[in-house]
């Protein structure tokens, strides 16, 4: 364990676990489908690249760079695009991913944005859910994990840039972030 993590709340093998089983659910949900995966960058890489390989269907990816958060602990309320989607997805179906669903200011904003570009359908995806953190009343369509009101960090999800290379999902101290 890292010496700068406090607990370790989802080992590397319980997210491979889930990972899979999330992509035999989409698989059947889609079944018959060539939906287009759509991964905000950076967090989400490491999710969407595992969850891509667990769905058995043909299946594009496109990215996007937005962030809330900056280099902060906390969410500005501002979602910013910093990269867009290269991909046209008009009649498409869309499976849009993240690593984490927090303040729900990001997932909302996303989907509102491409939602103006007439995609066939939209459906979201987290990797965790810290619900009791929730500013307004988004719910994704596929969780991965529930999580606790932690910052949390390894498997894509990082402070400050750090961290994203844990294979597991982890608690960082408060010492840590702390210090910004």
């Amino acid at each position: 364990m890292h010496e700068d993590v406090k607990a370790i709340l989802v080992t590397e093998e319980a997210i491979a676990a889930r990972v899979k089983e999330l992509g035999e659910q989409i698989s059947k949900d889609y079944a018959g489908k060539e939906p287009v995966m759509v991964a905000l960058l950076k967090g989400a890489a490491w999710f969407a690249v595992d969850l891509s390989r667990a769905i058995d269907l043909p299946l594009r990816m496109d990215f996007m760079v937005a962030s809330s958060y900056g280099n902060s602990a906390t969410t500005s309320g501002n979602v910013k695009v910093k990269l867009d989607l290269s991909e046209n997805i008009r009649g498409k179906d869309v499976l849009l991913v993240d690593d984490i669903i927090d303040s729900g200011l990001t997932f909302a904003a996303i989907t509102q944005m491409l939602k103006t570009q007439k995609p066939s359908s939209i459906r979201t995806v987290a990797l965790c859910d810290k619900g009791e953190r929730r500013q307004n009343d988004f719910k994704c369509d596929y969780v991965g994990f529930s999580v606790p009101d932690e910052f949390l960090v390894g498997y894509g999800l990082d402070y400050a840039g750090d961290y994203r290379n844990l294979p597991y999902i982890g608690i960082l101290k408060p010492s840590v972030y702390g210090r910004a």
